[in-house]
């Protein structure tokens, strides 16, 4: 089977109408912004329960780019084609790096004071190390609701922030991205 190709905009399309990028594996990460998509259109209204399940799924098992995109192509705001550029950034100084690192590792005692003093002072001049402070904030303030609403029960969770701490401040220093999982964001 021969496939044909012609190039369009940069972009290399098979006869099977998909861009070449269109067509590569994803990954957790490149699904992330396709179900948050998800979540803001049943939130807006735009899908009902049944609609919102089937498409969770779909995205969920999704294997190519072109399959993201066909999930959301209806509800507006297209899912960027590569979704995974924004988990590494390039230009970050190692200054900004180890700043963010430090938010992040800062996790380990159970104390907000630190990453928003970070992200106060050296935010102001890197939105790097703002956003990753910012996270590490929100972390926190989660850690703390918790252990308050439980009565001091969830501080057995903290055990757990340590780790999770760790895993940032390495996501730090290697200038990508990183969001805790389950954590109210209450600063953007």
């Amino acid at each position: 089977m021969v496939v044909r190709t012609t190039r369009i905009d940069h972009e290399v399309m098979d006869n099977g109408g998909y861009t070449a990028a269109a067509r590569l594996r994803v990954s957790d990460a490149e699904r992330e912004p396709t179900i948050e998509r998800l979540k803001d259109a049943y939130a807006e209204g735009r899908l009902d329960e049944d609609e919102f399940e089937m498409r969770m799924h779909l995205a969920m098992t999704a294997g190519t780019r072109a399959e993201l995109v066909t999930v959301v192509a209806d509800l507006g705001r297209p899912v960027p084609e590569h979704a995974s550029a924004r988990e590494m950034t390039t230009d970050v100084s190692g200054e900004d790096r180890m700043l963010a690192a430090l938010a992040h590792g800062s996790g380990m005692v159970p104390l907000i004071i630190p990453p928003l003093v970070l992200m106060l002072l050296s935010g102001k001049r890197s939105e790097y190390v703002r956003r990753q402070a910012a996270e590490a904030v929100n972390f926190q303030l989660t850690l703390l609701l918790v252990t308050i609403v439980t009565f001091g029960l969830g501080a057995v969770v903290y055990v757990v922030a340590w780790v999770a701490a760790l895993i940032a401040a390495v996501y730090a220093l290697g200038g990508r991205h990183f969001r805790y999982p389950w954590t109210l964001r209450a600063i953007k």
